[in-house]
C-alpha cells in the first residue's frame, strides 16, 4: 500500500520538525512506499490529502496536531464524496492540545506510533459537518472530526494559536491560562439552540460544544459520555453565571465532573443549529472547529455516521 504523509513542521513547537528524520525512517521500515507532503499555511492540510488521494494512496498519515488531522480528515472525506475510494486516515500527533488523539486512546509514545500504525486494526468513525460564516462574511463549510464549538472556546483557542509560549510551556497550563485570562474578558452571548426537530431554546450562554470526541483545551473532557461511532452529538451547553464561580470549577472539566453543574445542560442529537438572538455583532459567537477559529455563528453541525476510517 502506498502511504502519504501531511508534515505540519511547526507542530509541537517546533518538535516534529526536529524528531522528523528518526520517525520517517521508522515509518519507511514498515512501509514500502511512502510520498511526504509538507504544510505551509493553515488549509493546506486539506489540499494536500486531496492530492495524495489522487496520487493512488490508501493510507494517509496527519503529522501535527488536531487541525491538521482535522484538516486532513476533510480532505479524505471530499475526496471520498467525489468517488476516489475510502483512504484509511492514522495520526502521528504532536499539537498543542492532540485532544483527538487523547479521545481514541492513541499511545503517547510519538516515536513507537509508526509500528503501532503499521499493526493497528481499522475503525469507522463519525464525522461533524459543520456550515458556518467565515471570517469575511462568507457562507463555508468543513468537516470535524473531534469538537466544534462557539462561545468562550472560539475566544481562547484564537489567544492560544497567537500565543508565542506555545510549544514552549505545557499545553495543560496554556490552554488553562488562556481561557481563565479571555473568560475574565469575556462577554456572555445570547443565541438560539435547535435539536433535530425541537422547539428552539434561547440562552445566554458562556460555552455550546457540538461533541464527537470527549476531549478539548489540551485535556479539559467536556463531554464525558460522547462515543465517536454511535451515530450523536453530545451537546454542552454551558449557560452564563457569576464568573468567579465558574472560573473555580473550570478544573471540574479535567475530571468530566461537570454534569451536575447548575449552570451545565448536556444534551444529544443529530443535527444542531445555533444562531444569534438579536445583533449578529453582538452575538455571533466566535468558533472552534478542531482547534482552529475560522468563523462565528449562525452555525449548523450535522453528523455523519461512521464516514471516516481509522487505522488506530
Amino acid at each position: 500500500m502506498k502511504v502519504g504523509v501531511i508534515l505540519n513542521p511547526v507542530a509541537g513547537g517546533g518538535w516534529l520538525r526536529d524528531q522528523w528524520p528518526q520517525l520517517l525512517a521508522e515509518l519507511r521500515s514498515h512501509f514500502a512506499e511512502i510520498e511526504v507532503r509538507e504544510t505551509q499555511a493553515a488549509g493546506d492540510a486539506e489540499r494536500l490529502a486531496l492530492d495524495l488521494v489522487i496520487s493512488g494512496c490508501g493510507l494517509v498519515i496527519a503529522a501535527g496536531g488536531d487541525g491538521t488531522a482535522s484538516e486532513v480528515a476533510d480532505g479524505l472525506l471530499l475526496a471520498r464524496r467525489e468517488g476516489m475510494g475510502n483512504v484509511e486516515l492514522a495520526l502521528l500527533p504532536c499539537g498543542t492540545g492532540s485532544d483527538f488523539a487523547r479521545g481514541l486512546g492513541l499511545p503517547r509514545d510519538v516515536a513507537g506510533l509508526p509500528g503501532y500504525i503499521a499493526q493497528a486494526g481499522r475503525r469507522k468513525i463519525d464525522v461533524g459537518r459543520i456550515s458556518f460564516v467565515d471570517d469575511h462574511g462568507a457562507l463555508s463549510s468543513r468537516h470535524f472530526i473531534n469538537i466544534a464549538s462557539l462561545g468562550l472556546s472560539g475566544v481562547t483557542v484564537r489567544a492560544v494559536n497567537a500565543d508565542r509560549r506555545k510549544g514552549r510551556v505545557s499545553a495543560r497550563a496554556l490552554f488553562y491560562w488562556r481561557t481563565v485570562s479571555s473568560f475574565l474578558r469575556y462577554r456572555f452571548q445570547t443565541v438560539r439552540v435547535t435539536l433535530d426537530d425541537g422547539e428552539p431554546v434561547e440562552a445566554r450562554v458562556a460555552l455550546v460544544a457540538v461533541a464527537n470526541g470527549r476531549f478539548f483545551g489540551a485535556g479539559m473532557m467536556v463531554a464525558p459520555d460522547a462515543e465517536m461511532d454511535d451515530g450523536w452529538f453530545d451537546v454542552v451547553i454551558v449557560r452564563a453565571a457569576a464568573k468567579p464561580g465558574l472560573i473555580r470549577d473550570l478544573t471540574r472539566l479535567y475530571g468530566g465532573r461537570h454534569r451536575d453543574h447548575p449552570a451545565v445542560t448536556m444534551l444529544r442529537a443529530r443535527k444542531v443549529l445555533v444562531e444569534p438572538v438579536g445583533s449578529a455583532m453582538v452575538n455571533g459567537a466566535l468558533l472552534d472547529i478542531d482547534g482552529e477559529s475560522p468563523g462565528r455563528i449562525p452555525a449548523t453541525f450535522e453528523v455523519l455516521p461512521r464516514a471516516l476510517t481509522l487505522r488506530c
